[in-house]
């Protein structure tokens, strides 16, 4: 139930925000929110992370994209089955990340391409826009390496 509830949450989240630039902020347009450090834009990523494998072709980088991303979900799944009930600092960490890869994957199936809007910067330098979905696997990934980091 915690699973589908935080995963179900972050789902709505990233989608909802994703619909509100879709349907309010042209392609390519940018609103200034923090001058010098925030922009909401509207980008679209048809790559990966870091807009990986972006150039390769359109049918054979969509279905990698999609097999990798249910063949991750799956496992992920799996390991979520395994742990204690009472390990919710992991069971969070896993839901964000299959809440997040899910996100993006409806994005794929829907649009061909991952809808992308937080764009955060110091200068000319930027990070690469994000968006939930993104936010979402960053943070369960993070909450990952935590223990490890803590020798747990």
């Amino acid at each position: 139930m915690y699973l589908l509830i935080l995963g179900g949450t972050i789902i709505l989240l990233d989608q909802v925000t994703k619909y509100l630039v879709l349907h309010s902020l042209p392609l390519y347009s940018t609103i200034q929110v923090i001058p010098g450090l925030f922009n909401l834009v509207h980008v679209r990523n048809t790559g990966a992370a870091f807009s990986f494998l972006a150039g390769e072709p359109s049918a054979w980088r969509q279905g990698l994209f999609i097999v990798l991303t249910l063949f991750v979900v799956a496992m992920l799944l799996f390991a979520y089955g395994k742990l204690r009930s009472t390990d919710t600092w992991s069971k969070t960490a896993y839901g964000l990340i299959v809440a997040g890869a899910l996100g993006n994957l409806i994005d794929r199936l829907r649009l061909g391409e991952v809808v992308d809007f937080l764009d955060f910067y110091v200068g000319a330098y930027h990070w690469p826009a994000f968006n939930v979905a993104d936010s979402s696997i960053t943070v369960g990934a993070l909450m990952l390496v935590v223990p490890l980091l803590r020798g747990k």
